[in-house]
């Protein structure tokens, strides 16, 4: 064989392998498969197209969750060397998120915001988490169908997210609006131009309209997540308003988006899993460990990306100092070395060590929050909808690589008559 052709046939596999393709149709459709691929030929997979290490397999993720540096965010003038100038006012606020930071800066952030984001408040969700699930239920119940999307899995979070920040519920959906457009640049490795004005303009609203709470809580405090932001004190230090915003930010993307795209995505697993619908059905006291299965079966976060600290060994190849390393959470989850059958879904499955939620010093601080609101969320579902069937003959996932999530999902159910509207 000639050297142009072996050249020429390794590019086209590397081509076919790349995470570019992750946002074509069939894809996007069935990522698993690709991500299969791509662990079986290499777990360690230097992606041309994408400048970037791709790792698959789930001891080589951990290591890169723990040990790879999270401060990504490239410089202004970087930016402007690579024609990406539009993504300066995320580059602006991501130097103020905690998920993009490393050693004090990090802990420091951390901390602060652990000190707004208490178990106790959280467990106050509770029974409000269970009201706002039975309205939804409530004004769907009679007709005999839903949009899981429309009608549940996207009001749900949404309105306890308000709850929780302390902002206007009714503000829920402008909220929801401005979190999808922001979660398109979190989410993908390519920005489409027709759209960045309009993302840029979502950011630029979301900033305004947290500052303008901020200045409202000054004047007359009512509590709640961004009242607590601002007065979170550890060990003398507080907050600033920018920090306040831009994790304020963080905390409605990962809040809302990914609790969401749980929801509905769990519930479509569960209905193409007829036993283990039934399993969940008959014992709702296994919720628990069957939201840590849908979390690691249909991960909300796909991938997370990290920079290589020093010269270093992974999975056989040399990262070199400064290269970027995509960690594929869903990959990962899926790895038989890891999880013995891994695309079967087994609610009771043991030991499910997931990366659904990161690792270690950047591990998810609302996980409790999410997993609470997926419990009850399928609960109340499996409870109230009866003989639940898939409605869609085709299902269609947004366009967004990073944080899988479908834009529809109709399902019917046997209606119950007796049930009015609320």
């Amino acid at each position: 064989m000639k050297v142009s052709d072996a050249s020429s046939m390794t590019e086209a596999n590397d081509r076919k392998l790349s995470l570019f393709c992750m946002l074509e149709p069939e894809v996007l459709a069935a990522p698993y498969e690709h991500y299969r691929a791509l662990r079986e030929y290499e777990p360690v997979h230097w992606d041309p197209f994408m400048h970037a290490w791709v790792v698959t397999s789930y001891a080589e993720a951990v290591i890169v969750l723990m040990q790879y540096s999270a401060d990504r965010t490239p410089p202004p003038a970087h930016l402007d060397r690579l024609g990406l100038s539009f993504m300066k006012p995320f580059a602006e606020v991501m130097l103020q998120q905690m998920m993009f930071m490393d050693g004090a800066m990090h802990a420091r952030l951390r901390r602060l915001c652990a000190a707004a984001f208490t178990p106790a408040r959280i467990e106050d969700l509770r029974s409000v988490i269970e009201t706002i699930a039975n309205e939804l239920i409530d004004k769907v119940i009679a007709a005999g169908h839903i949009d899981l999307l429309a009608d549940f899995a996207n009001p749900l979070p949404a309105i306890v997210t308000a709850r929780l920040l302390g902002v206007p519920v009714e503000d829920h959906e402008k909220l929801h609006g401005w979190v999808l457009d922001i979660a398109e640049v979190l989410g993908n490795f390519q920005h489409h131009p027709d759209r960045v004005a309009e993302i840029v303009t979502s950011l630029e609203d979301l900033k305004s309209y947290v500052a303008t709470r901020i200045e409202e809580q000054r004047r007359c405090p009512t509590g709640g997540l961004i009242h607590s932001l601002m007065m979170a004190e550890v060990e003398g230090q507080h907050l600033s308003d920018d920090e306040v915003i831009a994790n304020t930010i963080i905390t409605l993307v990962g809040g809302h988006e990914t609790t969401m795209n749980l929801i509905a995505s769990g519930f479509l697993s569960l209905l193409r899993s007829p036993v283990s619908f039934e399993q969940l059905r008959t014992r709702p006291e296994i919720v628990g460990s069957a939201v840590e299965e849908l979390l690691r079966f249909e991960s909300p976060v796909q991938h997370t990306a990290r920079i290589a600290p020093d010269d270093m060994q992974l999975g056989g190849k040399t990262i070199r100092k400064g290269s970027r390393v995509v960690a594929v959470l869903a990959a990962a989850n899926r790895d038989p070395n890891r999880f013995p059958d891994p695309d079967h879904l087994d609610l009771l499955r043991s030991d499910n060590r997931h990366l659904a939620f990161g690792w270690a010093a950047h591990f998810c601080f609302g996980a409790p929050l999410a997993r609470m609101e997926g419990q009850i969320a399928f609960n109340t579902l499996l409870r109230r909808l009866r003989r639940p069937v898939l409605l869609e003959r085709s299902l269609h996932w947004r366009d967004n690589a990073g944080l899988r999530g479908l834009t529809t999902l109709k399902i019917g159910f046997d209606p119950d008559r007796s049930r009015t509207t609320a």
